[in-house]
């Protein structure tokens, strides 16, 4: 009896080893493009819905109805990709994009010289008139801590295939902040990025075959 209690009690030490080592891992996996290759900082991706057709297309910049600057964070068309953007981690340290850690999102735009804000993403402001928080531009890259902590989002696993955006910081550890996913909702006849009980599935493409080779090459 004592030789099956032992034997059970073992089977249960490694089935609790095995599932917290796998909690780990899994906060720690690299979010992954659609060619299976980790997501790099630095490198050039669109992100695209990862529902076609009427989910609609990738992410660029707008500008909101009356209002020039900062510009704001849309979705355009099915039929096209949008703006490509640059990740960049907390832990300057770390090369890859991982789950659930804190990042920068900026876009690489060719631009006019009407807009001399970043092109950092922010959770901007609570708007009333729309009862939304908005995602902008004009973040702060880098120098993560209270001061930055609207410029900060973090990505996770949205179904089989996709991925979501969401904003809940962890860079500033004595900091009361929201924490919900990134969703879509039409503002002035614009698909735009806000807050979210839902988040919304996307993508992430390489914005092109030289970058690939390059990324490639990192393996």
């Amino acid at each position: 009896m004592k030789t099956a209690t032992a034997v059970v009690l073992l089977l249960f030490a490694l089935a609790s080893k095995s599932y917290f080592f796998g909690v780990a891992n899994a906060a720690d996996s690299p979010v992954l493009d659609i060619d299976g290759d980790e997501l790099r900082t630095g490198v050039e991706y669109y992100v695209v819905s990862a529902i076609w057709g009427a989910g609609g297309g990738g992410l660029a910049l707008g500008r909101a109805t009356g209002q020039s600057c900062p510009e704001i964070v849309v979705q355009r068309g099915f039929d096209d990709d949008g703006i490509p953007v640059i990740f960049s981690n907390a832990d300057s340290k770390d090369g890859v994009v991982r789950l659930s850690t804190d990042v920068n999102i900026e876009f690489l735009p060719l631009r006019d010289r009407l807009c001399l804000t970043s092109t950092v993403w922010k959770l901007d402001n609570y708007d009333p008139s729309t009862g939304k928080w908005w995602v902008t531009t004009d973040g702060v890259k880098g120098d993560p801590g209270a001061s930055t902590l609207t410029s900060w989002f973090k990505i996770e696993k949205a179904g089989v295939l996709g991925y979501k955006f969401r904003f809940c910081p962890s860079v500033c550890d004595s900091c009361i902040t929201l924490c919900n996913d990134l969703g879509r909702a039409l503002d002035g006849g614009q698909m735009r990025l806000a807050l979210s009980e839902n988040g919304w599935p996307w993508i992430f493409k390489k914005a092109s075959k030289t970058i690939k080779q390059v990324v490639n090459a990192k393996h």
